[in-house]
């Protein structure tokens, strides 16, 4: 017969208990959401943005400005990124955030008109047909996926061809053997700012040993490169 310790099942319980508050605590939207968007675990950690979208200039026929955008003047949940989680580790240190304000808005500006960009390529085709039948929104549509794509390719003519890690530069010991390769400056934008991975997963994808070190030359190298995106 099994006994059962009602003292051991309590705290177990207990235990259980807070960690599913924990959980709903970190799903739930950040402070300034609508009220419609949902407490949702699967989503994880987010914080509160304001959308912005390109818009027609009525000041100047033409010309576009950046308008901010929400649902009664709410703002929209987003998952935390890197920049999120590198800012609340120093802020835990008590140091400053390896990232500015200015350079973080810029980051994040070239991941939201690339992804909105390239999901537009797909409503394009489904709008040049509402365009040639006369339709403002299908002109309208157009005329702002152009503008973002010229965006676009300004910031990545700022970001170049450089390089930010260099094999010759670096011993082969120290780099992690013989199967590293240069870490170009497209390469660690991309990678951190688009696909979301961490410093060492740049590194250990190009064959580099995920040191200390290594990590902060790539911060400082991603750090310039936002700089001249700016």
């Amino acid at each position: 017969m099994t006994v059962i310790n009602p003292v051991a099942g309590a705290v177990r319980l207990h235990e259980e208990r807070d960690r599913l508050e924990r959980i709903m605590t970190r799903a739930a939207p950040a402070e300034g959401c609508g009220p419609a968007i949902p407490v949702a675990p699967a989503r994880g950690p987010a914080r509160s943005v304001t959308p912005h979208v390109m818009m027609p200039d009525p000041k100047d026929r033409s010309g576009w400005k950046v308008e901010e955008t929400g649902w009664r003047g709410f703002k929209a949940a987003q998952a935390m990124d890197i920049f999120d989680t590198l800012a609340l580790k120093a802020a835990k240190r008590n140091e400053t955030p390896p990232f500015t304000k200015g350079q973080v808005n810029v980051a994040r500006l070239y991941r939201d008109l690339v992804e909105r960009h390239d999901a537009g390529g797909m409503k394009l085709a489904s709008m040049e047909g509402r365009a040639e039948s006369g339709s403002g929104q299908g002109r309208d549509f157009m005329d702002a996926f152009i503008v973002e794509g010229e965006a676009i390719r300004r910031m990545r003519r700022a970001i170049g061809n450089g390089v930010a890690m260099q094999v010759r530069r670096v011993r082969p010991s120290a780099r992690g053997g013989k199967s590293a390769r240069n870490i170009r400056d497209r390469d660690l934008v991309d990678a951190i700012c688009l696909q979301g991975k961490s410093f060492r997963q740049v590194l250990q994808a190009h064959g580099w040993a995920g040191d200390g070190k290594h990590v902060k030359r790539l911060v400082d190298a991603l750090a310039n490169v936002l700089d001249r995106m700016r």
